[in-house]
This record gives structure tokens, C-alpha cells and sequence, in this order.
């Protein structure tokens, strides 16, 4: 199992070097100069030139054959992965701060949002679904799944903004803005769960119909055993190999934030900056983020072929 799991943790560099690749070629090839949204709109071209100089951006885009062979790694792309492997996350275009200082103030604030929206969220989801799955082909299975579709087809925004409106400011249980106590959490997460549980529920009713139908599940009947024994200790375990991948290849999106939430919440969390800088061209805050949630993201896939073999022990990692 050693020897597989490092092999995994060595797939971190192609796959992130892909993703910064993409990231690289959307922002600076497509994109254009960043100088000229550094510089201002009423920049001169010696301004414009100066900051090309400074940050790099007059060099070739990935190999610098001009000085050919002892500068060819001397490009933007080589350079910004060099950056990022010694992990200096570089400077904020637009508020002049360390990326590494903005992400260590974002990331508390996101967590406070993610983490309790993805547990109520996942509990709620997966005793929906086991409900369902007891009480198939029923009048109750069929009212919760035509709920969760309905529930799943509106768009979040027309709940945060149904939630501010009535909610916040016109029935006043909630504040509207800002990030003060956990007071100011609750309607975020409580809109975040809402919005999202009803495509928990439909995938996590299937994968519990799925095992239902199965031969071993016929063989405890015939024996004997109780529907809830059959419920919650056979099926819920044989699920759990789909549950895991959906739940473990989440996680590390947690660290991302909430976009929407955070932005008309006005809590200073990951989601909303990532969101500015999209908005502002702050390349240095973007390639940070990417860089990180590559990383997470293979971890988190090593993690859930781990979390396999507890699963079910009849796989081997090899």
C-alpha cells in the first residue's frame, strides 16, 4: 500500500502542472499583458514597459529560446512554476498584500461557512435518503423525491435572495451582511443546505435502492432479519464506497469557500476573494488558489482509495 500511495502523491505534479497550464493560457496568453490593468488606464507606454520588466511579462510565454541553452527555462510559465514550488504565493495586484497573509485571514471565515453547511447538509441528506429507501414505492418516497427535485431546480441565488428579503431584512431573524458572530452564519448555511441537499438526497437514494435490490439483502430477509437491521447495518455499509467518493472529493473544496454565500453575505472568506480577483484579473490570487486546490484534490482522491480498503476489505490497494 506504501509504495501505491506514494505513486499517487507523485501524480500531484502532472496534474497540477496541467491545471496551472490551462490556468496560465487563459489568463496571460488570452488574456493579454497584465501590466496594462496594473499600470491604469491613462498609463504610458515607458509605465507599461517598466511593470513588463519588473514582473517578467516581456519574457517568452514558455521556453526562451533567444538565449539558447542557458536561459531556456528564463519564461512566465517556468518562472511562475518556480514560484510556486517554493510556495511564494507572490503579491495581490489590487491590495498590495502577501497572497500567503490573504489566505490565512480568508480561510477561517470559509471554514466557519463550508464545514457546518457540508455536515448538516450530508446527515440530513443521507437520513432523507435511508427514509426513502425504507419506505419505497410509497407515497412518502415519492413526495420526498419530488421535493428534493424541486428543491434542486431553483436556482441559490432566488434562495439568497428570497432569504434576505424575507428573512433578514423584512421579518429580521437574521442580519443581512457581514461576519460579526455565529449569528451571522446562520442563514448563509442554512440557505447553503437547503440549496444543496435536495441533489444529495437523489444520488444517495439511489445508491441505497441500488443495494437494496441485492441478492444479500434477499438472503437476510429469508432469514429473518429486520428491516431496520437490513437498513442501517447492511446497506448503509455496502453504500458507503459511493458515499465516500462524494463525500471525500468535496472536502477539499471546503477550503475554496462558499462564491455566492460569501459574496452577498459579505463575509470576507475565500470564496469572496477568489471572486474579486476573477473580477479584478489579480492573477497571483487566482494561480494560488489553483495551485492549492490541485494539491487538495489529489490528496483527497488518495485518501478516498484508502478510505476504500475500510470500506470493504476485499480491496487491495496494489
Amino acid at each position: 500500500m506504501g509504495a501505491y500511495i506514494i505513486r499517487r502523491l507523485l501524480s500531484v505534479i502532472p496534474i497540477t502542472l496541467g491545471v496551472l497550464l490551462i490556468t496560465f493560457f487563459l489568463f496571460r496568453v488570452i488574456g493579454g499583458n497584465p501590466a496594462y490593468r496594473i499600470a491604469g488606464k491613462n498609463a504610458t507606454p515607458a509605465r507599461i514597459q517598466q511593470i513588463s520588466h519588473e514582473r517578467g511579462y516581456d519574457k517568452p510565454f514558455f521556453l526562451n529560446f533567444q538565449n539558447f541553452p542557458r536561459q531556456l527555462f528564463d519564461a512566465q510559465f517556468p518562472r511562475l512554476c518556480g514560484q510556486l514550488a517554493h510556495f511564494d504565493l507572490g503579491e495581490s495586484l489590487s491590495t498590495k498584500q502577501r497572497v500567503s497573509t490573504m489566505l490565512r485571514q480568508g480561510f477561517l471565515p470559509s471554514l466557519c461557512v463550508t464545514v457546518p453547511m457540508f455536515v448538516i447538509e450530508l446527515v440530513l441528506a443521507i437520513t432523507i435518503a435511508l427514509l426513502a429507501a425504507y419506505f419505497r414505492d410509497t407515497w412518502l418516497d415519492r413526495s420526498l423525491v419530488i421535493v428534493s427535485v424541486m428543491g434542486m431546480s431553483i436556482s441559490a441565488l432566488v434562495y439568497i435572495m428570497v432569504g434576505q428579503y424575507w428573512l433578514a431584512s423584512e421579518w429580521r431573524l437574521f442580519p443581512v451582511w457581514g461576519f460579526e458572530g455565529p449569528r451571522y452564519l446562520i442563514l448563509p448555511v442554512l440557505i447553503g443546505v437547503i440549496a444543496g441537499v435536495g441533489g444529495s438526497v437523489r444520488f444517495y437514494r439511489t445508491v441505497m435502492l441500488d443495494e437494496m435490490y441485492q441478492e444479500y439483502v434477499r438472503t437476510a430477509r429469508a432469514k429473518g432479519v429486520s428491516q431496520q437491521t437490513i437498513l442501517f447495518r447492511h446497506v448503509l455499509r455496502n453504500a458507503m464506497i459511493p458515499i465516500l467518493t462524494n463525500v471525500i472529493i468535496a472536502i477539499p473544496f471546503l477550503y475554496t469557500g462558499a462564491l455566492l454565500l460569501e459574496n452577498f453575505f459579505g463575509i470576507p472568506g475565500l470564496g469572496r476573494m477568489t471572486v474579486t480577483a476573477l473580477f479584478n484579473g489579480d492573477e497571483d490570487v487566482i494561480f494560488a488558489d489553483v495551485f492549492i486546490g490541485s494539491i487538495l484534490f489529489v490528496i483527497a482522491n488518495v485518501v478516498t482509495d484508502i478510505a476504500y480498503t475500510w470500506a470493504d476489505p476485499r480491496i487491495r490497494l496494489k
